[in-house]
């Protein structure tokens, strides 16, 4: 485990389960409100994704944000594109090389104005220091070409930058950031038109530029893409012929899945001496195979438990290195890699951002959502306001039942009283509060992680069943239920008929239907006891949270 610190629970509790005819029948939990708890890192906060720098410059992008950051908690955000060319960060000015930073100022100022930092990650190649005809990615042409010979420019822009950052913020600020190299270059269809060796390079070239400013700053990589299970990763480029095992099998979960480069990166960094503060990689619970023969890809999801598995094979890998000490950002992460999947917009994703990261407790620092925000262009922009874009919210404003889920994580305390498959009890070390949050995720779609058109909001209902003991009598609990007919704002615009684009009415009345969840209040009896029982729907998820 890394950073996550941990005392011993002295709460011991069995379940025991038994089928009933339309769920599953649970045994009443009582649980002692003043038990020693177990203390836990609100990680799912710590970081969050959006599309590109130059966005983060726009009114709507900024609100959202703002948005965010008050009901989620969000502390940084990490973001392609700083250095490219619609940021101007390198100009050319009578036959000279000029630093312009007042396109990233402005972003950063906002930022943190809002109490948000950057997650920085470094990328990608202003033209003058890509190579010539650079091969580019997205319809804004990144550029993802590297020329060796140009590394020395990409050094001193780094080091520029990070100076500039020191100067601007003070080094107290930035000491907070952290500086990732690239994004997913081991994608080289995608995100890095070159090699492994060639990144390794690169991050070489970066980290002692970022450390030449301040040897404390942190840096880290290298930002690979999904884990895989087969070889088509181990050479220098992409190999297709190693796609044969995740192709072929008719169980991927059977299959033993590992992380990109990164035994390679934590070798080549020990070898060359080179610092590495954090770890980064992106864990989507997916997997697109190529057919060697046909070049005909497979759409894969895994199962569940997917992600925490890749983290446990993360901490393992971590602690058998030379930086066993290398804090953990996995800097992308959702229920599918695409900006043009249905599922984002639907209510299961709500399920699997809880119970994932209620999951992975203790085995990481950062698992960033990709994105907040349906402002996000990689694909360009979309028809529809409702498009499968990754975002908690989408362009108009209106918020996902994803974003309920990252506000209902938000408001668990900072102790863990009690958990089982479908309910998390915590409390606030500050006040004293308690707040539980349940859910149910039916155990029958356990195999793969929800995509596409297939809305899932059939299901095996879970019955929650617990008693809070030893509270003050007449303590006061709300209840908020996330469920298909609550806060589950794309079905309301089915039953409005999908008006593309709705007017400003219509929005005003959507914001306040996909914000409002149904709600109940519920009070301790004289003996300082408080039982709740109700039946969970599939895919439901609720927050039980002290108010007095």
């Amino acid at each position: 485990m890394k950073k996550i610190h941990l005392k011993i629970s002295a709460l011991l509790l069995l379940m025991l389960f038994v089928v009933s005819g339309t769920g599953i029948a649970q045994n009443k939990v009582e649980i002692d409100t003043k038990t020693e708890g177990v203390t836990f890192e609100h990680f799912w906060s710590n970081c969050v994704g959006a599309g590109r720098a130059n966005e983060g410059l726009r009114a709507g992008w900024l609100e959202q944000l703002e948005l965010t950051q008050k009901n989620c908690g969000f502390k940084s955000v990490r973001f392609h594109g700083l250095f490219h060319d619609d940021m101007f960060p390198v100009l050319q000015e009578k036959g000279k090389t000029v630093y312009n930073w007042q396109y990233i100022d402005d972003l950063f100022d906002r930022m943190l104005d809002l109490n948000v930092r950057p997650f920085i990650e470094l990328s990608f190649f202003p033209k003058s220091i890509a190579a010539e005809n650079s091969k580019t990615q997205f319809w804004w042409k990144a550029n993802i070409t590297p020329d060796e010979s140009k590394f020395g420019e990409w050094h001193n822009l780094v080091k520029a930058f990070t100076q500039h950052c020191v100067d601007r913020y003070g080094i107290d600020e930035v000491l907070t950031w952290y500086f990732e190299v690239w994004n997913e270059p081991n994608l080289i269809r995608g995100f890095w038109d070159g090699s492994k060796s060639q990144y390794f390079a690169l991050y070489k070239q970066s980290v002692t530029a970022v450390r030449s400013v301040d040897e404390r700053l942190k840096v880290g990589g290298p930002s690979t893409s999904n884990f895989v299970p087969d070889a088509r990763y181990d050479g220098e480029r992409e190999n297709n012929k190693g796609f044969e095992d995740a192709f072929s099998v008719k169980d991927i979960n059977t299959l033993n899945w590992r992380g990109v480069w990164i035994k390679d990166f934590l070798d080549y960094c020990a070898k060359e001496k080179l610092p590495v503060d954090f770890i980064s990689c992106h864990p989507y619970p997916t997997d697109f195979p190529f057919n060697p023969k046909s070049g005909k890809g497979r759409n894969l999801s895994r199962h569940v438990t997917s992600t925490k598995e890749d983290m446990q094979w993360l901490n393992k890998v971590l602690e058998g290195s030379e930086f066993p000490n290398a804090e953990i950002h996995l800097t992308e992460w959702n229920t599918s890699p695409s900006s043009r999947d249905a599922m984002h917009d639907f209510l299961p994703p709500a399920a699997y951002i809880v119970k994932t990261n209620l999951d992975c407790i203790g085995l990481v620092n950062s698992l960033a959502y990709w994105t907040f925000t349906d402002i996000f262009e990689e694909k360009g922009g979309a028809a529809s306001i409702f498009h499968g874009g990754f975002g908690l919210i989408n362009y108009q404003g209106l918020v996902k039942p994803s974003y309920h889920a990252y506000r209902m994580l938000h408001q668990l305390g900072d102790e863990k009283l009690f958990s089982d498959d479908h309910l998390f009890v915590s409390r606030n070390s500050d006040n004293g509060k308690i707040i539980a949050l349940a859910y149910n995720y039916p155990e029958e779609y356990y195999k793969s992680v929800p995509r596409g058109n297939n809305k899932r909001e059939e299901g095996t209902a879970k019955e929650l069943n617990f008693k809070l003991k030893d509270l003050q009598p007449g303590t006061m609990f709300k209840v908020e239920v996330l469920d298909k007919d609550h806060g589950n704002i794309h079905n309301y615009w089915e039953k409005m008929g999908k008006p593309e684009p709705p007017t400003r009415e219509q929005v005003k009345v959507m914001k306040k239907v996909a914000e409002n969840l149904k709600t109940s209040i519920l009070k301790a009896d004289e003996k300082g006891e408080i039982s709740i029982q109700q039946e969970l729907s599939p895919w439901s998820v609720v927050l039980i949270e002290q108010i007095n």
